[in-house]
């Protein structure tokens, strides 16, 4: 048994303030007092420390056949652990060296699932899980069109979910990107696929539906249209109302928050979308924050990447192709410069989204690693969230328009540290429906985060004292000191076994892969049994 003693806990799960107190950690979980102690007892006096979960990332891509590719195309950085697409190994230790101890891949194509699989158990440390991508498979977009049922949707997001062992289901541009294939070079909310005759709008309400009533723990994670174009705040507007009141979760929101007023015809949309969100509890959101720096983008939106490849920064080969019948894949190098513009207003438009979102619970610390920063950028971001006077004195380092066509300048927000472990800890797993993260009650998951007070918070961010996983320590003064195997974050549900009568034919026709061979067994996650498997059924 460990116990750490008279640190000051952030745990916002069970209380809006903080307290001096113990935490008690055995067999891999947090637990309560014991009345009296039958095992030897390690102790570490925290005094004045910091004390909170372990944080989780609900979208990184840190895994998966695009992830590969794009380490790649990416400029060799002088400090492999630095640069925008770290390798499995270093992704791990890098994460837990912030306080991390789980991270989620939010773009797992079906057929791509065993690869994304096979790197998540390469990282170390950390615990990982995966969304499948459905929205684009031809498969779903026929039945949608012929007017099947509700259940045998529903059969098929749950088969699919069970297939590739995933957690949770994510749409990509609903109907877009297969509509690209047609020659469609974008589609609008309520504008009909050519070949399928169906509506993006019917899409994302098949899917959302399917997902609320198998009652996964996570809503559906939705990539809106639009990604990047001026003047979609429009488009992400009707999204929301096109959801009639079922939970949804938005993501990488900052691409979507884009006005096309001013004399640019690009300005901030962040004010009218946190006022919508501001009236729907139901909804929750990753920010995606832009950061200034080289990264690269990669996206299952093929045709919004292939309408960026000019963009290109250094100007080398790119990547773009169709996966599977499934989805796809476009892949760029890519740089947010302090001087332009557009960037310098993504990057107030994400810290608007941070601060004029009332409700801390709905939303969630991301940079869409990588699209619009390394996660590595975390503890600046957690700065410029806290400290007003530094987000301005950054803010007038911009181009002058920046102020004209946003509000940051004028937003007194500050974040206390108990709204950090809400963004980045509580609320995480609040939204992602798991009962043992986030917070450091009786029965959770032994994992826990020591910080050194500062007044900086990007010091105090960046450097843990100590790192609990699983009640091992893994990180001690900023340095791993243990690298033990990850585990893995699953979901089980129900779904009617015949449907594999109706897909197997399907498969045989349009997949090279046979159907059987497609499907991921649990026992392939476990590495003889060294990684932990985490699997829910559904919502607690």
């Amino acid at each position: 048994m460990i116990k750490l003693s008279q640190g000051t806990i952030y745990d916002p799960l069970h209380s809006p303030q903080s307290r001096v107190g113990d935490i008690y950690l055995e067999n891999g979980q947090i637990v309560a007092a014991p009345i009296q102690i039958n095992t030897p007892l390690e102790q570490h006096d925290l005094s004045g420390k910091i004390v909170m979960a372990g944080a989780i990332d609900l979208h990184s891509h840190i895994a998966g056949a695009a992830v590969n590719l794009a380490r790649l195309l990416l400029p060799k950085g002088k400090v492999p652990k630095l640069t925008p697409l770290p390798t499995t190994w270093d992704t791990g230790r890098s994460y837990a060296e912030m306080g991390y101890t789980c991270a989620f891949e939010p773009a797992i194509i079906p057929h791509n699932a065993r690869h994304a699989h096979l790197e998540m158990q390469d990282i170390p440390i950390i615990d990982t899980g995966g969304y499948v991508v459905l929205g684009n498979e031809d498969y779903l977009l026929s039945l949608i069109a012929r007017a099947a049922s509700p259940q045998q949707i529903q059969d098929y997001v749950a088969w699919m979910l069970a297939a590739t062992q995933t957690y949770a289901v994510k749409v990509v541009n609903a109907g877009g990107i297969d509509a690209f294939k047609f020659n469609q070079r974008s589609l609008q909310l309520d504008e009909a696929h050519s070949h399928y005759g169906i509506t993006p709008r019917q899409v994302l309400q098949r899917l959302t539906s399917a997902v609320h009533n198998l009652n996964l723990p996570h809503a559906l994670h939705i990539h809106a249209s639009n990604l990047g174009v001026a003047g979609n705040v429009n488009s992400t507007l009707a999204t929301l109302d096109a959801l009639e009141g079922l939970p949804a979760h938005l993501t990488h929101l900052q691409f979507h928050s884009y006005a096309a007023t001013g004399e640019y015809g690009f300005a901030s949309g962040a004010a009218l979308l946190a006022d919508k969100i501001n009236q729907m509890p139901e909804i929750s959101v990753d920010v995606g924050q832009v950061m200034f720096g080289q990264t690269v983008t990669l996206s299952a939106d093929t045709p919004r990447q292939a309408a960026m490849q000019g963009f290109a920064h250094p100007k080398q080969p790119q990547f773009l192709c169709d996966a599977h019948g499934q989805a796809g894949c476009g892949i760029m190098p890519f740089r947010y410069k302090h001087h332009s513009f557009v960037h310098a207003l993504q990057w107030a438009i994400g810290l608007e989204l941070f601060l004029l979102i009332k409700n801390p619970w709905q939303i969630c610390l991301s940079t869409d690693h990588p699209n619009g920063a390394p996660f590595s950028s975390y503890p600046h971001l957690i700065r410029l969230l806290m400290d007003r006077s530094f987000r301005n004195d950054c803010l007038q380092q911009l181009p002058p328009a920046v102020q004209q066509y946003s509000q940051l300048a004028s937003l007194t927000r500050e974040y206390s540290l108990m709204e950090i472990a809400m963004i980045s800890r509580a609320g995480v797993a609040k939204t992602l429906g798991l009962s043992n993260r986030g917070h450091l009650g009786a029965g959770a998951l032994a994992d826990v985060v020591v910080y050194e007070p500062h007044q900086n918070p990007e010091v105090l961010f960046s450097r843990p004292l100590y790192v609990f996983k699983n009640g091992k320590l893994v990180v001690q003064n900023g340095k791993v000191i243990h690298s033990p195997c990850g585990g893995v974050q699953t979901i089980a549900p129900e779904f009617d076994p015949q449907i594999e009568r109706y897909l197997t034919p399907y498969w045989t026709d349009f997949h090279a892969q046979a159907l059987q061979g497609f499907k991921i067994h649990p026992d392939e996650l476990s590495l003889d049994g060294q990684r932990a498997i985490y699997r829910q059924a559904g919502r607690n």
